[in-house]
């Protein structure tokens, strides 16, 4: 949820600042922003959360820390790449392709009810998913309109 607070409020606070700067509203580099914003806050999770990030990841995958920690570093280069043109599009399929692999560890830790801020397993459960996956759809549709159609037009 934290993250989606994120993302909608920053989309919502470069909106008002581009509109009182150019005078014109750019939503698909406000929500480029929020989306490199909320990639960022997120990036912050993996290292500071690491135990229990490392709990979410798929028992076949080996080095769960360093995956946790590489995830993060994934995550704050996406960030930045989403703001420079030429990157931009390659950022976000390769975004996309990220978010998608990123959805068996959601599962995992909802079934296993994991709390990856304690490092625990008194986590949200199953139900969690009933929010997790339109979550994932929707940051998903967020990457390709504002990023890859954006570039289209």
């Amino acid at each position: 949820m934290k993250p989606l607070i994120v993302l909608l409020a920053t989309f919502a606070i470069s909106l008002v600042v581009l509109k009182l700067k150019r005078g014109t509203c750019d939503y698909a580099l406000s929500a480029r922003t929020g989306m490199t914003v909320m990639l960022l806050f997120t990036a912050m999770g993996h290292f500071m959360f690491t135990k229990g990030m490392a709990l979410m990841v798929p028992d076949f995958i080996p080095f769960k820390t360093e995956m946790v920690y590489f995830t993060g570093l994934v995550e704050i280069l996406a960030a930045l790449a989403l703001q420079v043109p030429r990157l931009r599009v390659v950022t976000a399929w390769l975004l996309i392709l990220f978010f998608v692999l990123m959805l068996p560890a959601n599962i995992k830790a909802s079934l296993e009810t994991i709390d990856y801020q304690k490092g625990t397993y008194n986590g949200n459960g199953p139900m969690y998913l009933w929010f997790r996956i339109p979550l994932q759809v929707f940051f998903v549709l967020w990457v390709y309109l504002s990023a890859i159609k954006a570039s289209w037009q």
